[in-house]
């Protein structure tokens, strides 16, 4: 019995503390922020540019990237690879100067 009530005090600290909220930041498993590549084929996430109604908000950063929405533009060892299309895209995004994440 106390075994059961100190693993669900673990369990409520850890809800608070925002360890679920980095799943929100994902799409199709991937995580939103990091190092990004830019490619024309075999991307892991297909993205379209908007100016409204956006799944999520981008700012281009040079360093430290570890925020949802910061992206930093890499030409080699990326986190993940993006393709931007025209239609049927997997993410829309805008950039913005400030507060990134997602909306």
């Amino acid at each position: 019995m106390r075994l059961f009530l100190i693993a669900l005090a673990v369990i409520t600290v850890f809800s608070f503390v925002g360890v679920a909220g980095a799943a929100e930041c994902e799409a199709k498993g991937i995580r939103l922020y990091g190092r990004v590549q830019v490619v024309n084929a075999f991307a892991d996430l297909k993205v379209q540019v908007v100016d409204a109604f956006a799944d999520l908000d981008v700012q281009r950063v040079n360093a430290l990237p570890n925020r949802c929405g910061e992206w930093q533009m890499v030409t080699s060892f990326p986190d993940f690879k993006i393709q931007f299309v025209d239609s049927f895209p997997d993410l829309k995004i805008r950039y913005v100067n400030a507060f990134p994440g997602k909306r």
